[in-house]
């Protein structure tokens, strides 16, 4: 099997590195977390770049590119630990595109693909505990169209979006709805989360919504598919990158005369966090593979693969901190956000435990886990 990139996908690593590299510093971050946790302007800066229409057609005014290309764009993204939830419009774009209707599409895919448009996916509920079938917002029809009432938790930049992706009970059914955050019977409520970026709770009362597919629970176990096989990617980047940092400062600091990198036991750590990060790295590999895989093979995959990287997260952002010292632990010290990303990471569209069921659940009854 070839694991090589393509020309095509090495010039797009390329050009979203320089932008993180140049574009997105340190201090850019900070400033963005202590203003709230979301940047327009990094935000259209990404849609520039096309990486918000990344999943889009062509013909809708993406860039039509596939899950390979998804993985390299977060993986980068990762390594600036950026803020902007672009997970989220290949989400958006990827759900528009194969459930909604021509009339949707057309209003929508442009202004998500251009950057115009935030669109969120909202379908966490309390006590739902990451089940994506329990769901208490119900829809109703009302005239040509369609009314919802509920709440929703935890949605990525909610306050900040223009539209969301909300799941909701029709007929006894899961369906997924389109609500722009602007109608009536809409309210939000944004905080800061634990890595500097930006969440809400999102209350609907009889607010208005259009209907983007009566098969919601399929939908939306392929828009959590596209968010586990994305936050995979970026989870890469930023071990890659708390790695990056960790060996350098093991190689300056010094104690009782000599860098501490050269001490045996230090070096058997950094060791086991590189075996890790390339473990991490071959699952998110495996996870983007699969992501166009028919639904029962692709649900199962992205549980392996997001188990795999919950482990690899919490290990590599624990060493990392661990090998700094005190320094690791201060938010003045890039590391300290690695560690809160990974954290908030490994809990994200699913937890370690909870994927670990979901392994367990779908074992067959024969030789191997993963035949």
């Amino acid at each position: 099997m070839d694991f090589d990139f393509s020309d095509d996908q090495e010039q797009l690593r390329d050009a979203v590195r320089k932008w993180v590299d140049k574009g997105y510093s340190f201090d850019r971050r900070r400033a963005t977390e202590k203003a709230g946790g979301f940047d327009r302007a990094a935000w259209n800066e990404l849609a520039e770049l096309g990486l918000c229409g990344l999943y889009i057609p062509e013909d809708d005014g993406g860039l039509g590119m596939g899950p390979v290309e998804g993985m390299v764009v977060m993986e980068e993204l990762g390594r600036g630990i950026v803020l902007e939830p672009l997970s989220q419009a290949l989400i958006a774009g990827a759900v528009v595109a194969n459930y909604a209707d021509a009339t949707t599409k057309a209003a929508w895919l442009p202004r998500i693909s251009s950057g115009e448009a935030m669109a969120v996916l909202a379908y966490q509920e309390r006590g739902a505990r990451y089940a994506l079938d329990v769901c208490k917002t119900t829809a109703t029809a009302v005239g040509g169209g369609y009314q919802l009432q509920g709440q929703k938790s935890l949605v990525a930049a909610g306050d900040q979006a223009d539209a969301f992706l909300v799941s909701a009970q029709l007929g006894g059914k899961i369906a997924l709805f389109l609500v722009e955050r602007a109608s009536s019977g809409v309210t939000c409520r944004g905080y800061g989360t634990q890595d500097g970026s930006r969440a809400a709770e999102v209350h609907f009362d009889h607010a208005s919504a259009s209907l983007v597919t009566l098969d919601g629970l399929s939908a939306l176990e392929h828009a959590v598919d596209i968010g586990i096989a994305a936050t995979c990617a970026e989870a890469v980047g930023v071990m890659d990158k708390a790695m990056t940092v960790t060996a350098e400062y093991l190689m300056t600091r010094k104690q009782f005369g000599a860098v501490i990198g050269s001490f045996q036991a230090l070096r058997h750590r950094a060791a086991d966090m590189k075996m890790q990060l390339e473990l991490a790295r071959s699952m998110s590999y495996y996870a983007s593979l699969k992501l166009n895989a028919p639904a029962p093979e692709r649900r199962a995959a992205m549980a392996r693969a997001k188990y795999q990287l919950g482990a690899s997260m919490r290990f590599v952002g624990q060493q990392a901190v661990q090998l700094h010292g005190g320094i690791g632990v201060t938010n003045e010290y890039i590391v300290s956000h690695y560690f809160k990303k990974l954290t908030q990471m490994e809990m994200s569209f699913g937890d370690s435990m909870h994927h670990l069921g979901e392994v367990s659940a779908r074992m067959e009854d024969k030789a191997g886990v993963f035949t």
